[in-house]
């Protein structure tokens, strides 16, 4: 199946959901946010609702709404706005395919169920084959991320053959740390002209990450980082995860004011609230 829009490739930025200090989603900086990352970072393609997201831990109405407002806000500036749609429920996972169909999305991803697993390979695809197949006219990625499924079906065996059960398929977003795996994917599917989203890319900053990791890094402390290093408040995260510490967001402060990767030195007004 061909797709009208160029292929997904170059830098994806894995947004954030900003929300304010009792939990509700922060959707008055989502357009400061697609700001920052094309005028600031360059980065034109987004992934919404992924892990760093917190997309699992918003209701399917809130996660519907954030990826309207990532489409609508970044409409004429965005190059591609890839929606996880990812769900425990298969109905839920078909109800975020579409959705994402109908706000014009360029992209739906979906990571395998976590909780009642499929523990092979067909099992797995066929599952993912009903999800795109709720939204025919968008092309469809596999987020692989065994570390936080506990599915260990490897990347290179579900990419044998993909394309004649989901003619949809466009790439994979791989976020393990098992290169072997993840370079077969490449050399064995040349010819496919699919996109591999590398999602384990610390080692681009591994000098500030190898320091904030000794401190216990997370989506918490993801969301402290990028309040620091934007200036747009990305809140806490929702519960059960728990706000990164003040000594965490001191600390990663000084670290990137000496490595010169922080813009905003003076973050004193509030916007960063930390617990202890």
């Amino acid at each position: 199946m061909a797709f009208p829009k160029k292929k997904l490739q170059g830098l994806v930025a894995a947004t954030i959901t900003p929300m304010t200090e009792n939990g509700e989603i922060n959707f008055s900086v989502i357009g400061q946010y697609v700001d920052y990352l094309v005028k600031e970072q360059g980065v034109k393609n987004i992934f919404v609702n992924g892990t760093t997201g917190e997309g699992l831990s918003l209701s399917v109405s809130e996660r519907r709404q954030v990826a309207e407002e990532w489409v609508t806000k970044g409409k004429d500036k965005l190059d591609q706005v890839i929606i996880h749609v990812g769900a425990l429920s298969l109905k839920e996972s078909q109800e975020l395919a579409q959705h994402a169909a109908e706000i014009g999305a360029d992209g739906i991803a979906v990571i395998a169920p976590f909780f009642l697993k499929p523990w092979t390979k067909d099992i797995l695809i066929n599952f993912l084959k009903e999800v795109a197949a709720a939204a025919p006219a968008l092309p469809f990625y596999y987020y692989h991320i065994p570390a936080l499924t506990g599915v260990k079906i490897r990347a290179e065996e579900l990419l044998d053959g993909i394309l004649d059960k989901i003619p949809t398929f466009q790439g994979l977003k791989f976020s393990d740390t098992d290169l072997l795996d993840f370079g077969q994917c490449v050399d064995q599917n040349r010819q496919q002209q699919f996109a591999f989203l590398f999602g384990v890319d610390e080692f681009c900053i591994q000098r500030f990450i190898n320091f904030v990791v000794k401190l216990g890094f997370g989506v918490s402390q993801t969301k402290a980082i990028m309040t620091l290093v934007s200036g747009i408040p990305m809140g806490p995260p929702r519960l059960p995860l728990q706000k990164a510490s003040r000594e965490f967001t001191d600390s990663a402060e000084a670290k990137l004011k000496s490595l010169d990767f922080l813009s905003f030195t003076d973050l004193k007004d509030g916007n960063l609230e930390a617990g202890s």
